[in-house]
């Protein structure tokens, strides 16, 4: 019994001390004096519906925030999107190219290496087809 009688003043304590952190916070977000939102044990419906609106006001303050940062990166990622699809494109050209020139042998061993999963045996081969394409890549590029 004598807890009972002791919980409402452990609790009063904490909700007194919740309110004096939570308008310090606020007050500090929102750049206002802390001393004009102090609340009392006493205090009126009216400051409690102030101390809401301060909240809301910072809540909303959150909000933009956040809302500018996940623009500000929706727009990095599409225009990452934009130069992967722009390399990604450059690349099945080249590789097109590539396979023109390559003789039908080389495809042939190139496929049974992509089947096998082993690297490319020589570098001599891969010499062969990157030489005859780099000039002719670069001859086709002012053209296009």
């Amino acid at each position: 019994m004598n807890a009972q009688c002791c919980r409402p003043v452990a609790m009063d304590l904490g909700v007194y001390q919740l309110r004096h952190f939570s308008i310090s916070f606020l007050s500090s977000l929102l750049g206002t004096d802390s001393s004009s939102l102090r609340l009392d044990s006493s205090s009126s419906g009216a400051s409690v519906v102030a101390i809401d609106n301060k909240i809301e006001q910072a809540m909303d303050l959150v909000k933009s925030h956040l809302m500018y940062a996940v623009r500000e990166e929706v727009e990095v990622l599409k225009e990452q999107i934009k130069e992967l699809i722009e390399k990604n494109s450059q690349l099945e050209q080249e590789n097109t190219l590539l396979k023109t020139l390559a003789s039908p042998e080389q495809l042939a061993q190139f496929q049974a290496q992509l089947q096998t999963g082993s690297p490319p045996s020589s570098s001599q081969s891969q010499g062969t087809t990157q030489q005859p394409a780099q000039p002719a890549s670069q001859g086709s590029g002012p053209s296009a």
